[in-house]
């Protein structure tokens, strides 16, 4: 059977790293062989894995080594809780070079030297933020990921960069066979949250694959290391997190997305109370003029 090669895109902050490695924990917990490759330079998508502060990236060993070549698959390839196998990519210090590099470098490396040839069930990409350009659009650009889920919340900016990751994947649908699987809501306690969700997704032609509501078990894992499904199985949010991979699993609703318009955008978000509709007669005024002019009516 083909391995199912998934990338985990969101808005930067949004709980992505988090929920990838939640999501992978419960995946093998039902018994599926998983590798998470971590596709930010700063090396956090396999810590609650590996019990770890960051795992050593193919970048800094390939710069210890000399180049990628000299570099063994026992050397960035680790095993942590459940078997899951971790790579980080990693990429160079911060200001200096293109950690995008990174990614293509790794994803190459990896691929040569037989990582996807073990008996993998999934492979999860685990990528920066909301980035979809150069190597970090890579695992769809080069048609890795087959499947994108998209992490996002009912908060503004997080469902802006979810429209834009869609507008990516539209892009690259059209030469290769990356489809939108789902949006997965990671609460932030908003207003009619799941409702808001469950509208982008009909809009974008998706589904909310999954609601993971807010739970602090999730920060005392992490705090530790660990995931939700290790710290401590019998909880809720552990449970939350089986069912997100009992339907992952089972998925088959893979689709090239329809990304709604700025103007689109805003009026979902003014339906539900999330944006303010615009008051065109403050637009341009400073809070000193606001102060001493008198609004006109528009």
């Amino acid at each position: 059977m083909a391995i199912r090669q998934c990338a985990i895109y969101g808005k930067g902050g949004i709980g992505k790293s988090t929920t990838t490695q939640n999501l992978v924990a419960a995946l093998a917990e039902a018994q599926k062989k998983v590798m998470i490759v971590g596709c930010d330079p700063k090396a956090d998508s396999t810590r609650l894995i590996l019990h770890a502060k960051a795992q050593n990236t193919i970048m800094h060993l390939a710069a210890e080594a000399g180049s990628v070549e000299d570099l063994e698959l026992s050397d960035v390839l680790k095993s942590g809780y459940g078997g899951i196998r971790c790579v980080e990519s990693g990429g160079p210090e911060p200001g200096v070079g293109c950690a995008g590099r990174g990614v293509i470098t790794a994803i190459n490396f990896l691929e040569e030297e037989g990582a996807y040839e073990e008996d993998l069930d999934f492979v999860f990409y685990d990528v920066l933020g909301d980035v979809v350009c150069g190597g970090f659009a890579m695992p769809i650009r080069e048609n890795k990921a087959q499947e994108i889920y998209i992490v996002v919340s009912g908060e503004m900016m997080a469902m802006y960069a979810a429209n834009n990751i869609a507008k990516g994947i539209v892009k690259y649908a059209n030469s290769g066979g990356v489809r939108l699987a789902g949006l997965i809501c990671n609460s932030r306690n908003t207003d009619r949250e799941a409702d808001l969700i469950e509208a982008l997704a009909a809009r974008l032609g998706t589904q909310m694959i999954h609601f993971v509501p807010r739970d602090n078990v999730v920060q005392r894992a992490e705090i530790r290391r660990m995931t939700v499904i290790e710290y401590d199985p019998a909880a809720a949010q552990a449970d939350e997190y089986r069912q997100l991979a009992q339907k992952i699993i089972h998925n088959k609703k893979l689709v090239v997305p329809k990304p709604l318009t700025m103007d689109e955008l805003e009026e979902l978000l003014m339906e539900f109370g999330i944006l303010d509709e615009e008051d065109a007669s403050i637009i341009g005024r400073t809070a000193a003029q606001e102060a001493t002019i008198p609004l006109v009516a528009a």
